[in-house]
């Protein structure tokens, strides 16, 4: 059998900055390409990498496509979604614009809107007459000629997607889904989404919201995989694509439209899984990933193997109440650029240079300085030898940009004004860690970092430092394990349901009946990509709080349990006391039941890489760190055998990532090819 015959695995991550591709035949080694993002269309990118790899990986041999975007993210962010109307109960048109009380700017001055009425104003609010009670009963039916009419008034103002989210319908949907039927009947053009399927839960504000923002971007997302999936037709892939959801889990392309809010955070969720894959090679399971980039840091706590997922996440200051890894972006990264404030203080981002135009020492016309022009001016990047001599950097033209518009206006000497674009940049992203860990009641010591990105093992070590971590683990290819991560990912579904009860005489058959109901939604989901049922796994989690409590935790619901229920109690009151810091013996009560089933997912074994050169430092260079210039080892990563053990100072050049060892730690390369670095005096995390 001819190489070409074998099955091909491509994973493809759309990033802000660049696209990483990571291309494998099963079983075999991968490989890695990083291409500028081509921001017009991102999903050229895809096809220039395709094309790329066609002579070694032939597209009609692909069999597994899966994709992770920031399509979804960036229409919210650049405000270039569909125009939405919005359809809600008779007096209830207002509650995307009301809110809650919570405020983000306290003190602000002057003060504006903290909700997304840019979503739909109230001109393409309608109500509609129908009302189902509380307890789902239907209280007034549906009067289908206002819907008509509401939806001929926001056809004739030109929405292109409508949001349907009458009360109560988490408990009876029956008028949602008549209500999508009329339009779908008379507008087939304009896309529809119901919050009886984005959010079945309680909660008006949250639930218009996410299903608000499900049409804003749907015909963005449809749009975007109807041409990528042309394309890729046209490449010559047979593989269905496959797109990865903010959960952590991978599912086909027609999943994905019904319900595109669950893209959000989809290459930072790839991230994670890849964090997790690096990790366990080396047998570390408590984990903290920092994925740095050309425009964010994306970090995630990882505990005994499992990545946390919260039940809402945050997208441009919004609550999505959508399941998602618990992925704290920050804006701080390789392009964040360096500012003078009006009080005279340095600022580090969140503004970035992206790749277009890019840092100035990337020579594309860049005037601002960034965070990749003060490494190049500390000696920590080698202008010849970047991105594996891929591409020079202007040395001269850093060197200028940090001088001028930092050093010289805070008086400073041009390395220290480097020194302290970094030590800002770190601080920020330190304070992103402590927010997955300490707020979440974890002591970030008794984690081993994870340093992926482009940029993560550039700064791992300071990170390390200011929270007392001691270990680090830098995998094979840092610059694209969110790639990796698409190839690691199981295909995964998630339903959930509104569930009130309290747990104090719960039936638990009731429970039972539930879950089997939405276990054969999932299975249906499953089915439709391909998916045999004996390889689908099936787990339970409830969503609980006391009773009077506003906010509730995500529990696991183990029914082959002696007593189900109790030990959820159980559960739930240990999570509390982690998270809060108390527990107590008050009534509890469960808020939504879910349902998660996956299949596939892999931890690839660990490989011997082909080792080429040797184990001695190629150059030795002068660089500066926080206690002054010293002379740094530097090596290539391609040349490290198994084993190797050194002493930092020293910088390990490769192509997709430059890793950064200070004074006070020691690296060992493993036999899959990873960098473990332990601090001195230090104990490794487990």
């Amino acid at each position: 059998m001819s190489a070409h015959s074998e099955d091909i695995e491509i994973g493809i991550d759309i990033g802000g900055t660049f696209t990483d591709v990571v291309c494998r035949r099963k079983g075999g080694p991968e490989t890695i390409l990083k291409l500028p993002t081509t921001r017009a269309d991102p999903g050229m990118a895809v096809l220039q990498a395709l094309d790329s790899l066609s002579s070694d990986f032939p597209p009609e041999h692909i069999v597994r496509f899966v994709h992770g975007t920031t399509v979804a993210t960036n229409a919210v962010l650049e405000r270039k979604g569909a125009k939405v109307g919005i359809l809600t109960t008779d007096g209830f048109r207002d509650v995307l614009e009301i809110g809650r009380q919570i405020r983000q700017a306290l003190y602000s001055v002057i003060l504006k809107p903290e909700t997304p009425v840019f979503l739909a104003p109230g001109a393409r609010r309608r109500e509609v007459h129908e009302r189902i009670s509380s307890t789902g009963e239907v209280l007034t039916p549906l009067d289908e000629q206002s819907v008509l009419d509401a939806v001929e008034a926001l056809a004739a103002d030109g929405v292109e997607a409508i949001a349907i989210c009458f009360l109560f319908s988490f408990l009876e949907p029956k008028h949602e889904i008549r209500a999508r039927d009329l339009i779908a009947a008379r507008y087939p053009e304009i896309a529809v989404s119901i919050s009886s399927e984005v959010d079945p839960a309680f909660r008006e504000y949250e639930r218009t919201l996410a299903t608000a923002f499900d049409a804003y971007i749907k015909p963005i997302v449809d749009g975007y995989l109807d041409r990528l999936e042309t394309n890729l037709r046209t490449a010559g892939v047979p593989a269905p694509l496959q797109v990865m959801q903010s959960r952590g889990g991978a599912s086909g392309a027609s999943v994905v439209r019904r319900r595109p809010v669950r893209m959000f955070l989809s290459g930072p969720a790839a991230g994670v899984i890849g964090g997790r894959m690096a990790g366990a090679v080396v047998g570390a399971t408590n984990l903290i990933t920092v994925d740095i980039g050309g425009t964010t840091s994306d970090i995630a706590l990882i505990e005994d193997g499992a990545p946390i997922i919260r039940t809402e996440g945050v997208i441009d200051g919004f609550p999505i109440r959508v399941p998602m890894v618990d992925v704290n972006p920050v804006g701080a990264g390789g392009g964040s650029i360096a500012w003078i404030d009006d009080a005279g203080g340095l600022r580090v981002g969140p503004q970035s240079a992206g790749s277009e135009p890019g840092p100035a020492c990337y020579g594309r016309g860049g005037e601002d300085a960034t965070v990749t022009d003060a490494s190049v001016v500390l000696g920590y990047l080698d202008p010849q030898n970047f991105a594996g001599g891929t591409m020079s950097l202007d040395a001269a033209r850093a060197q200028d940009i940090v001088k001028s518009r930092v050093a010289k206006p805070l008086g400073l000497e041009l390395e220290a004004a480097a020194l302290g674009i970094h030590q800002v940049i770190n601080a920020q992203m330190a304070e992103g860690i402590r927010l997955v860990s300490i707020q979440r009641g974890f002591d970030p010591r008794d984690f081993a970092l994870v340093a992926l990105g482009g940029a993560g093992p550039l700064h791992a070590a300071a990170l390390a430092e200011e929270l007392r971590i001691g270990r680090i683990v830098v995998p094979r290819h840092p610059g694209v394990l969110s790639a990796a991560g698409l190839l690691a990912a199981p295909v995964e579904h998630e339903i959930s349901a509104s569930f009130a009860r309290p747990l104090d005489g719960l039936d638990i058959a009731n429970v039972v009946a539930e879950l089997e109901r939405l276990d054969a939604g999932c299975a249906a989901l499953m089915r439709e990509d391909g998916i045999e049922a004996n390889a689908v796994e099936t787990q339970h989690a409830a969503d609980v709080c006391f009773v009077g409590q506003s906010y509730h935790l995500e529990v696991s619901l183990e029914l082959r349990a002696a007593d189900p229920l109790a030990k959820l109690r159980r559960d739930f009151l240990a999570l509390h006391d982690r998270i809060y810091g108390y527990s107590t013996d008050s009534p509890a009560r469960i808020v939504n039941l879910r349902s998660v089933q996956r299949a596939g997912g892999e931890t690839p074994n660990a490989e011997t890489p082909n080792i080429q050169g040797s184990n001695s430092p190629k150059a030795v260079r002068r660089i500066l760190l926080g206690d002054g210039p010293v002379e740094a080892a530097i090596y290539d990563r391609d040349a490290l055998s198994p084993s190797l053990r050194f002493d930092g100072p020293a910088i390990i050049e490769q192509s997709d990532t430059t890793t950064l060892i200070p004074n006070g730690w020691h690296a060992e390369a493993t036999a899959d090819g990873s960098l473990v670095l332990n601090r001195e005096s230090t104990e490794p995390a487990s």
